[in-house]
């Protein structure tokens, strides 16, 4: 990275927007820390590279205050690079505001998913069920209350079909792994209530998918309930929801080379700004982004 595109930057704020002296300074500290940490030419960087970064602040504990101010600068300097045609497009352009970094869900390893899935019992009705609900949450990346909408006929032998937020339908490819695992369970479920399995108030609907043992078609709380005491089992300190196996989900996907488009279409997302929320925390990647940081002495 060229000091003297810094140093345009800078005489840029002081002549052309009037800034104090001390904020010119902060915005040439801000900079000079994150091209520390991207050690990258300019027009190698990527939306990723800055979603390492701002994970990095993070994880140092640094306030929000300062966060901001960050994403200010950044957004700032690369807004100026494009208007003087030194970039062909602002990649800060779906950078948010730190609010997004106040509340990120946790994420499992590879290992710690392993473990969660091996968890339920396979040999009762309930534990076959419960593998199988972990196995397709991890799998496909749905919603909780997308999958407790899941009726018989939206499984097939390659992909599930979901109607996500504001009755959007998505066609979402399935591992096989969760297949079998689906399979499983339908060879325990239970066919002595199915005369009354669709009827609800009166309305007929489809035969859920996941039912509980009284036929009844599950909820997003048992679900939650269960995950937490399955994390608790599986040795699991993090603080895990059924949202942690969907943002795994996408993390894993990212840290395996999906392109975040990709990702965007199965998790159902009507903004790729939204997915770039959910996938920023790949811990392979921060970890290969701590190796790479050098600060100043």
């Amino acid at each position: 990275m060229s000091d003297a595109l810094i140093d345009n930057f800078l005489s840029y704020l002081r002549a052309e927007r009037g800034l104090a002296f001390n904020t010119i300074l902060a915005y040439k500290s801000d900079l000079t820390i994150f091209f520390a940490f991207c050690s990258k030419e300019l027009q190698s960087i990527s939306q990723e590279d800055f979603f390492l970064f701002l994970a990095f602040l993070k994880s140092r504990n640094y306030a929000e205050s300062s966060i901001f101010r960050l994403i200010t600068t950044l957004k700032s300097f690369f807004q100026f690079l494009k208007k003087e045609e030194l970039l062909s497009h602002d990649v800060t352009h779906y950078l948010e505001n730190p609010k997004i970094w106040q509340t990120i869900p946790e994420v499992l390893s590879v290992e710690e998913m392993g473990r969660l899935l091996e968890v339920p019992d396979p040999e009762t009705f309930v534990g076959m069920r419960d593998r199988a609900i972990l196995q397709l949450l991890y799998a496909a990346g749905l919603r909780v209350s997308e999958l407790c909408a899941l009726n018989l006929q939206d499984l097939d032998e390659s992909c599930v079909r979901v109607k996500g937020k504001g009755g959007k339908e998505r066609i979402v490819p399935v591992h096989k792994t969760a297949l079998r695992a689906v399979d499983q369970y339908l060879l325990l479920y239970p066919n002595d209530f199915s005369s009354h399995l669709g009827i609800v108030t009166g309305k007929k609907e489809g035969k859920p998918l996941f039912v509980t043992e009284r036929g009844e078609r599950i909820d997003r709380i048992t679900i939650w309930k269960r995950i937490k005491e399955y994390g608790q089992k599986a040795s699991i300190t993090k603080s895990i929801s059924p949202h942690t196996l969907r943002h795994s989900f996408a993390t894993h996907l990212l840290e395996n080379g999906a392109d975040l488009r990709l990702i965007q279409e199965m998790l159902g997302h009507a903004q790729i700004a939204t997915t770039d929320r959910y996938t920023h925390i790949s811990q392979s990647h921060l970890q290969k982004a701590f190796d790479a940081f050098h600060p100043r002495p």
